[in-house]
This record gives structure tokens, sequence and C-alpha cells, in this order.
């Protein structure tokens, strides 16, 4: 009985349909999370959810940033809050777990150990350098060339911005957590990092400002996370902080994978491997930090 992850599926792309179609458990036993992005339109995500979920004890999902963009040709036109709530209603209805569910408790090897599915978005508030506010941080991203599609196709409504909306999440999600058992530890899921390290290995550094909140730079250590989970930066790795291990489990776009799996002459794993907590660290994506030699958010 193992606990797995996966995010950034992109099925959209032939090549990551056929990997995602392919994903199996070990064991009839087995739990996997999808940590967002698994598509852009909502029949394409219920499809591959309804898939992994008859395959897998429990499926366990949250929405990245991908799930929430609208196009304009996209059959199901709604916004924000709206396509969210549409997500989380069709995941209910195929026995998939959300961040709007109750918690569950792994009770696997590792457990017990609440597997807690969040939706955090981001707020801005990973400056480049050279930046003081927000406002500062996307002139320079701009002037720089680097703008996310989610400042096109991500919409808050009925919110009036990204970072209200965050900021809405991010309170709801401390509530819950703060309502925990204190006696048991947690895995943590966001699709966003839910610390600024990560982002420090972007090739263009400017991209984090759309790559989480300082807002929940300690709740590793809060909320007592045997792991952190996450995706978004389509780099796959493992960090530890403090002693925690985060681990990126992105899939990624199709030359990006490709390129990794030339690179270190091996295909990588997918899903990774949360608990029991694997007997070594995966190289070569493994760095360790500490709290006191963490970068400031």
């Amino acid at each position: 009985m193992k606990l797995w992850a996966v995010s950034d599926l992109h099925v959209r792309h032939p090549d990551n349909r056929a990997i995602a179609e392919d994903l199996r458990p070990e064991s009839a036993d087995d739990w996997l999370i999808v940590a967002g992005d698994v598509a852009e339109q909502v029949d394409d995500v219920v499809r591959t959810l309804a898939l992994l979920r008859s395959r897998w004890a429990r499926v366990i999902w949250v929405p990245g940033n991908h799930e929430l963009w609208t196009r304009t040709k996209d059959p199901v036109p709604l916004r924000g809050v709206a396509r969210y709530e549409r997500l989380v209603a069709e995941c209910r209805t195929l026995g998939v777990d959300t961040p709007e569910d109750e918690f569950p408790v792994w009770t696997g090897p590792g457990g017990p150990v609440v597997v807690a599915p969040l939706f955090l978005l981001f707020d801005y508030s990973f400056l480049p350098e050279g930046a003081t506010t927000s406002e500062e941080g996307l002139a320079i991203a701009r002037s720089a060339g680097v703008v996310c599609t989610d400042e096109h196709l991500l919409h808050p409504d009925p919110y009036p911005d990204r970072s209200a909306w965050c900021a809405a999440r991010v309170a709801e999600s401390r509530r819950r957590l703060d309502a925990l058992d204190p006696a048991l530890p947690t895995v943590l899921v966001n699709h966003w990092p839910m610390t600024r390290l990560p982002t420090r290995v972007l090739r263009y550094p400017e991209f984090a400002l759309w790559c989480g909140t300082t807002a929940t730079a300690d709740w590793h250590m809060r909320y007592r996370a045997q792991a952190v989970v996450y995706g978004h930066l389509h780099i796959p790795r493992v960090t530890v902080e403090d002693g925690v291990r985060f681990v990126e489990v992105s899939l990624g776009y199709p030359r990006e994978w490709k390129a990794r799996a030339e690179r270190r002459g091996r295909d990588e794993p997918v899903p990774r491997q949360v608990l029991p907590e694997p007997a070594s660290l995966p190289d070569p994506g493994t760095t360790t930090t500490s709290a006191a030699t963490r970068p400031a958010p």
C-alpha cells in the first residue's frame, strides 16, 4: 500500500495522454494524488480523473492554473470561482477528493497522516530582485518579456483580482488546517510551491511571481508536514527544508520530459512515491536547506 503523486499531466498533448492512460497502481490499495494541471478543458479533466479513479483506491485532486483557464472557444465558459466549483462538483460525482472535502487520513505505511489537498493560488509576493511591491515586480517581469498566460486566461470572478482570491483561499485553508488533530502529521498538497526555495532554479526568475505566496512559508512546520507535494514548475525533484521533504511531481510538456530523460539516460518515475518515504532520495534533483539558510521570501 503506497501513496503516489503526479501533476502537470497536460493531457491535451498526445504523448502525455498516453502516459496518463498507462498510469496504474502497484496494488489495489494504493492512493494517487493529482496535483493540478490535468488539462485545460473540463471534459478532459473529468475523463482523465475518471480513468484514474477506476484504478486507484483513492484519488485526491487539487486544481492547477490550467484547469482554471477560460478560453474564448471553451465549451465550458465558466470563469473564476464558478469554474472551480464546477470542477469540484464533477470530482465529487467521480468519487475524487478535492480541497472542499473532508481531508482523508492515510493509514498505510508511514501513517496515520492527514492528506490535505489545498487550493491556494498566487499573489505576486515571490518578488524578483529589485522589486519591493507586486506592482514593481510585474513591471520588471514585463520589461524582461515574462508574462504568464494566467494574466489573460485565469479570471478571479467574483473577486476583484487574483491576489484577493488567493487571500481568501489562504484564510479558508488555514482555518481548516488549524482545526486538525495536532497529534497527526500531514502531507500538504498544492499545485503551486508553498515556499520560495523551489523557484530559485527557474530559468526566468521573474516567473516566480505566478508561483505561490509567502503567506504559506512556514506551513510545513506549523502543520507538522511529513511531506509537501506540489507541481507547476515542471522541474521534478526533491528538496528538503527544515527536515521536511518537498516533492515536485510534475510530468510537464513532452519536450521537457523527453529532454530530461535524454540527459539522464533513463525515464523518470511517474507517478512519484510519497509514502512510505523512499529509502533514499532520488537524484540528481535533490537539495537540502534549513530555516537558517533558506533564502528570505
